[in-house]
Parts: C-alpha cells; sequence; structure tokens
C-alpha cells in the first residue's frame, strides 16, 4: 500500500505538468516482563490467550487493495480463536493520525493499531500507545527475529513500543521494452552509478528521457533520502538535535537529481506520478517506487516490465522504507484479558505474513523472508533483498515535522528554482528550528 501523506504535504509544494494526479492508498534495551506495565494483576504475554471473551478494536489505514488482505487474517484469527473478537476499523491514514490521539485522550481509543514507524515516537511521548517489551519477550521476539534498521526503529527512550510486521522499501523498477528498444539487456538493469549513467545515455540518443526526475514526495523525496544515505551522509544525528541533510553528502545526492534534469535525462516540472506513467506509456525506462508499485504495474495489461534493487549509485548500497508495526493503545482503565488478547492477535498476523506479503510488502520477520513461499514472489524477493540496507527516521517524537522540511528542498531544487545546496541550507534552517520545538514540546 501507498501510504497516504501524512508529514508531507503537497499543496504547499509547487505544481508540476505533465501527469495525472494517482494517490493511491497507503537495540532492544530490555524487557518489561508483564502485562501492561507491571501491577499486581499483571499478567505474562502468551502465545494462546485462555480468558473470558473480550473483543478488541484495531483500526488502521489500509484503505488499499491490501485493506481486504489484512481483513481475511482478521476473519481466520477470529475463526481460531472463538474467545477473541476482533473488529477492524478501516481510516484513510490522514485521517487515522487525527482521530487515534483524540480517541484515546477521551478514553475511546481501540485496543490495536498499525502505524507507520516514522509515527510511533510521538505518539509515544504523547502516552497514546503502550510499551510492547513484553510483547519481545514472552515471544521471544529479538533483532535476529527481524533485521536490525527495523526492529530498532520501534524503540522510543528505552522502551519497546512497536513490532513490526513489515517494510515498504523503494525498488527500482523498469520498462523492459524500452531497454530493448536502446540496445540495453533488458534482464540485466544497471546496478552501479556507472552502469545507471551509461544506460541513460543510450536512452538519450534514442530520444527517450529515461528517469524522470519528480519533485515531489512520492517519490522524489524518498530518491534523495536514499542517495544522501547512499553518498555516506544521514538526515540526522542520531537523537535528532540537528540536521545533517545539507551538508556534502546530502548536496551530492540532490545535485545527482537535478542533474537528471539538466542533462536532458528528465523532462523538467514532472507532475505528481507523472515518472510512474511515463514508464507505464514506455515513455521512460526507469521508476524508483515504492513497493507498492508492484500490484499497479501487474494491472497494466501487456506490460513487459521487472523490479530490482536500487542501484547503488553511491559508495554504498542503501534505500528508503517504511514500514508497518503493530501498537496496543492506552485505555482508562487497562483491562489486563484485552492486552493479553491482544499481543495473542500481534503475534498471529506477524507469523502468518507471508499473506501480508503476497499483498505487496516485504514481511518484517526473517524466518517469513527465508522461506521458500516469500523466494516465490520474485518482484517481492528482489526488493526485500535490501533488508539491511534500509534507513529510518530517527525514533524521536515530532520527527516527522522536521523532515517535511526536506520535500520543499527537494521540491524547489528538481523544479531549479534554487540550487541544491541553497534548498538544502533553508530547509536545515528551518529543521533546526522545529527540533528545538520539539524538545520543548516533549522534552528532550
Amino acid at each position: 500500500m501507498k501510504p497516504h501523506l501524512t508529514r508531507r504535504g503537497l499543496l504547499g509544494l509547487g505544481v508540476g505538468a505533465g501527469g495525472a494526479v494517482l494517490l493511491g492508498a497507503c537495540s532492544d534495551d530490555g524487557p518489561n516482563p508483564v502485562v501492561g506495565g507491571g501491577g499486581e494483576n499483571a499478567q505474562p504475554a502468551a502465545t494462546n490467550y485462555t480468558g473470558p471473551n473480550v473483543a478488541l478494536a484495531f483500526w488502521n489505514g489500509f484503505t488499499g487493495g491490501d485493506g481486504p488482505v489484512m481483513k481475511a487474517l482478521v476473519d481466520r484469527f477470529n475463526s481460531e480463536n472463538p474467545n477473541i473478537k476482533v473488529t477492524m476499523n478501516v481510516y484513510e491514514w490522514a485521517d487515522y493520525y487525527q482521530k487515534v490521539p483524540a480517541a484515546v485522550s477521551t478514553g475511546n481509543g481501540p485496543d490495536l493499531g498499525i502505524m507507520h514507524v516514522e509515527q510511533v515516537a510521538t505518539n509515544a511521548a504523547r502516552g497514546v500507545v503502550l510499551p510492547l517489551d513484553d510483547v519481545a519477550a514472552s515471544l521471544q521476539l529479538n533483532e535476529a527475529d527481524f533485521s536490525p534498521p527495523v526492529w530498532r526503529a520501534g524503540v522510543y527512550n528505552n522502551k519497546r513500543y512497536a513490532i513490526p510486521l513489515d517494510v515498504h522499501p523503494q525498488g527500482m523498477f523498469y520498462n523492459k521494452a524500452v531497454l530493448e528498444q536502446a540496445g540495453l539487456d533488458p534482464e540485466k538493469p544497471p546496478t552501479t552509478g556507472e552502469e545507471y549513467l551509461a544506460a541513460l545515455d543510450k536512452l538519450k540518443s534514442k530520444g527517450i528521457q529515461g528517469h524522470w526526475a519528480t519533485p515531489f514526495p512520492f517519490t522524489g523525496t524518498h530518491q534523495f533520502e536514499s542517495l544522501t544515505w547512499q553518498f555516506g551522509g544521514q538526515l540526522f544525528d542520531e537523537q535528532a538535535t540537528k540536521p545533517l541533510f545539507a551538508e556534502e553528502p546530502g548536496v551530492k545526492a540532490l545535485t545527482w537529481l537535478t542533474d537528471l534534469v539538466k542533462n536532458g535525462y528528465s523532462p523538467k516540472n514532472v507532475a505528481q506520478d507523472a515518472d510512474l506513467i511515463a514508464l507505464q506509456n514506455g515513455k521512460a525506462a526507469f521508476n524508483w517506487n515504492g513497493i507498492w508499485t508492484i500490484n499497479t504495474l501487474r494491472a497494466v495489461k501487456n506490460l513487459e516490465w521487472g523490479v530490482s534493487a536500487l542501484p547503488t549509485i553511491g559508495s554504498q548500497p542503501a534505500a528508503w522504507a517504511g514500514s508497518h508495526n503493530f501498537v496496543q493503545f492506552k485505555q482508562r482503565s487497562q483491562d489486563q484479558n484485552k492486552l493479553q488478547a491482544g499481543k495473542v492477535f500481534i503475534n498471529f498476523i506477524s507469523k502468518q505474513s507471508i499473506e501480508w506479503a503476497k499483498g505487496g510488502q516485504v514481511p518484517a520477520r526473517k524466518e517469513i523472508r527465508d522461506g521458500a513461499e516469500f523466494k516465490a514472489l520474485p518482484e517481492q524477493a528482489a526488493i526485500g533483498s535490501q533488508i539491511d540496507n534500509l534507513h529510518f527516521p530517527p525514533s524521536v517524537p515530532g520527527i516527522p515535522d522536521a523532515m517535511a522540511t526536506i520535500d520543499t528542498a527537494v521540491n524547489e531544487a528538481i523544479l531549479l528554482r534554487k540550487e541544491p545546496a541553497k534548498a538544502l541550507a533553508d530547509a536545515a534552517g528551518k529543521a533546526n528550528q522545529i527540533l528545538e520545538q520539539n524538545r520543548k514540546k516533549y522534552g528532550g
């Protein structure tokens, strides 16, 4: 699923031309060995539930094609656990992130939910979600069961608040017919910066602008972030006390993207999603996009396409990714039976995540990714090969607000309104102000 913009506003950015809008649906620091944070009535978390009948409200933003997949998993869980009734409510992500804190504050919040990893720390600091160290401990889950960047992303203030369900990384999608048209091997897409630029030159010689550089968050900002990490940089320091994206690696990354336009490998003023439309229509060869694009391209008749890990343009492999995570919500009066039943549900869905993968995701659990069923999904497996090279924002409250400044810089530079270094420096100044405001707002 292509997640909705929750930290990035498109309306305030420059509007490009050339396409229709296709915005779519979407170290562990030690266990706390009891459910719900302790107390005399606390129970150990378990892999099964034998208590009285309970009803659980499960909220998420799976409004796209992944919604029915999750609903089927919920139905299966209910049929196998007659003493637990899970009801799933689905909202647009932008609405979801407004509704959840409001509902929790009034005592009407759901029991369980899904959150994108960059939202976890903010909601932990607000007291919206509960620590889940006991889940990890009782189910004997640790970093080795997932992958280091995915697992560590759910920790805030030395406590775990999220259990990862999946990752949805960026990959390189390519039109095989267009590659053949330029005399390139459609079964061997470029893997290095040199190979990539050589391919773009060949495409250009045939009148094809091979990589359309988009000035929008989906996926221009994501491409910038991937490239910054590839060039050895970071977006922020580990505790998000200062932005680092305007340093040399970030400037290199944004310069590489703007040079696509300046050197004629991309048209100017590319509209939202026009880059993906161009790939489908045979007007572009490459599109760096999220894993949700698999299902989009599968629906296009007679399109010959493939997908691979991102080429390594810089000195090291790296890719942007999002991640859906399970959370449990704070209640005015914690029901230990509900908490325990909720943990059984989280474990069940996590272990069935091969079905989730078929809907267009990379399972977070290593045992699922290493299994034959996942390896038999060639597109997901290709993107999933990047699992240990994925990056996430620092687990700091309010980080989405600071990251929104990057969107503006990418937009201004790719639209050739500002030079990359200037655009990034201006954005870093604004990000510094936001980070300072966040420290006062959330503490730290």
